[in-house]
């Protein structure tokens, strides 16, 4: 594991509890049933009852559990061991039948000799990976012959977009295109408690333009299915967003102009 790396997994170690215990997660209420996966990520990906689905970078596995609910037999991978740790008590606690492994996205084809139906990844997980063509040649090979993978995720244009106090409007900061070195952050909190304090701040993170993602998914020998992109966001990234339905957020000025998140389907060849 490189400095860059090992730098991120010791903030999302931190994060872990800060975000157990926050708001935007609203654990208990996904305790008494409430699913984190949107309507345009059930209908999109469709039906797994009884299939196997990866969950790639399932943070402690609220979504992956989510798919559990619609019945799929899932496994969810995160570098974090506490995250881990927090999935399984999760999964246990809600009598959801789930598998958890604490691994690196890179290292899981030496880690797990399986194949599955689905491999799922989403909202705000590409930045975290240094290496895409890398990335997308794990999902190849974790998939079985004829399986889905399935990626709904927030548009790198958001990510050009910086929001300092007082911001009243789009403010251009970041590069689009990959840069010869990653972004380094040194910050507090996080989008789901932005008052938390934290003692690993400093984050390193690589903006990937779409272009990059959908032409390492065709490299890796994946079928494009669909790519769709959304005037939307998940949630509140400008103080200037109004929630349309929940949990779904849009500019209140310059509404459809940019596109905030995407969604990709692609298919493995028999």
């Amino acid at each position: 594991m490189n400095d860059h790396t090992a730098a991120n997994r010791r903030h999302w170690d931190e994060l872990v509890p800060v975000h157990i215990a926050s708001d935007f997660y609203d654990v208990a209420s996904f305790k008494a049933g409430r699913t984190t996966l949107t309507a345009l990520e059930l209908d999109e990906l469709g039906d797994v009852r009884g299939k196997t689905l990866l969950h790639l970078q399932c943070h402690f596995g609220l979504d992956t559990l989510s798919w559990g609910r619609e019945g799929a037999i899932v496994t969810g991978i995160d570098f974090s061991q506490p995250a881990i740790e927090a999935a399984r008590s999760l999964a246990a606690e809600t009598a959801i039948d789930a598998r958890f492994i604490a691994c690196d996205v890179y290292d899981l084809p030496d880690e797990l000799d399986e194949r599955f139906e689905i491999v799922f990844t989403s909202k705000g997980v590409l930045f975290w990976l240094p290496d895409l063509s890398r990335g997308a040649n794990v999902v190849v090979q974790m998939l079985r012959p004829g399986g889905t993978f399935y990626m709904f995720e927030f548009h790198p244009l958001l990510g050009i977009f910086d929001k300092p106090d007082g911001v009243t409007d789009l403010f251009v900061r970041y590069p689009y295109f990959m840069p010869p070195t990653p972004l380094v952050f040194e910050d507090d909190g996080s989008y789901a408690d932005r008052s938390a304090t934290l003692v690993h701040r400093h984050t390193y993170t690589w903006p990937h333009p779409v272009s990059d993602v959908i032409t390492s998914l065709i490299a890796a020998g994946l079928r494009i299915h669909f790519f769709h992109e959304f005037p939307f966001t998940v949630e509140r990234f400008f103080p200037f967003m109004d929630e349309a339905e929940e949990h779904t957020f849009r500019l209140t000025k310059h509404d459809c102009s940019v596109p905030l998140m995407y969604s990709v389907k692609a298919t493995k060849p028999n």
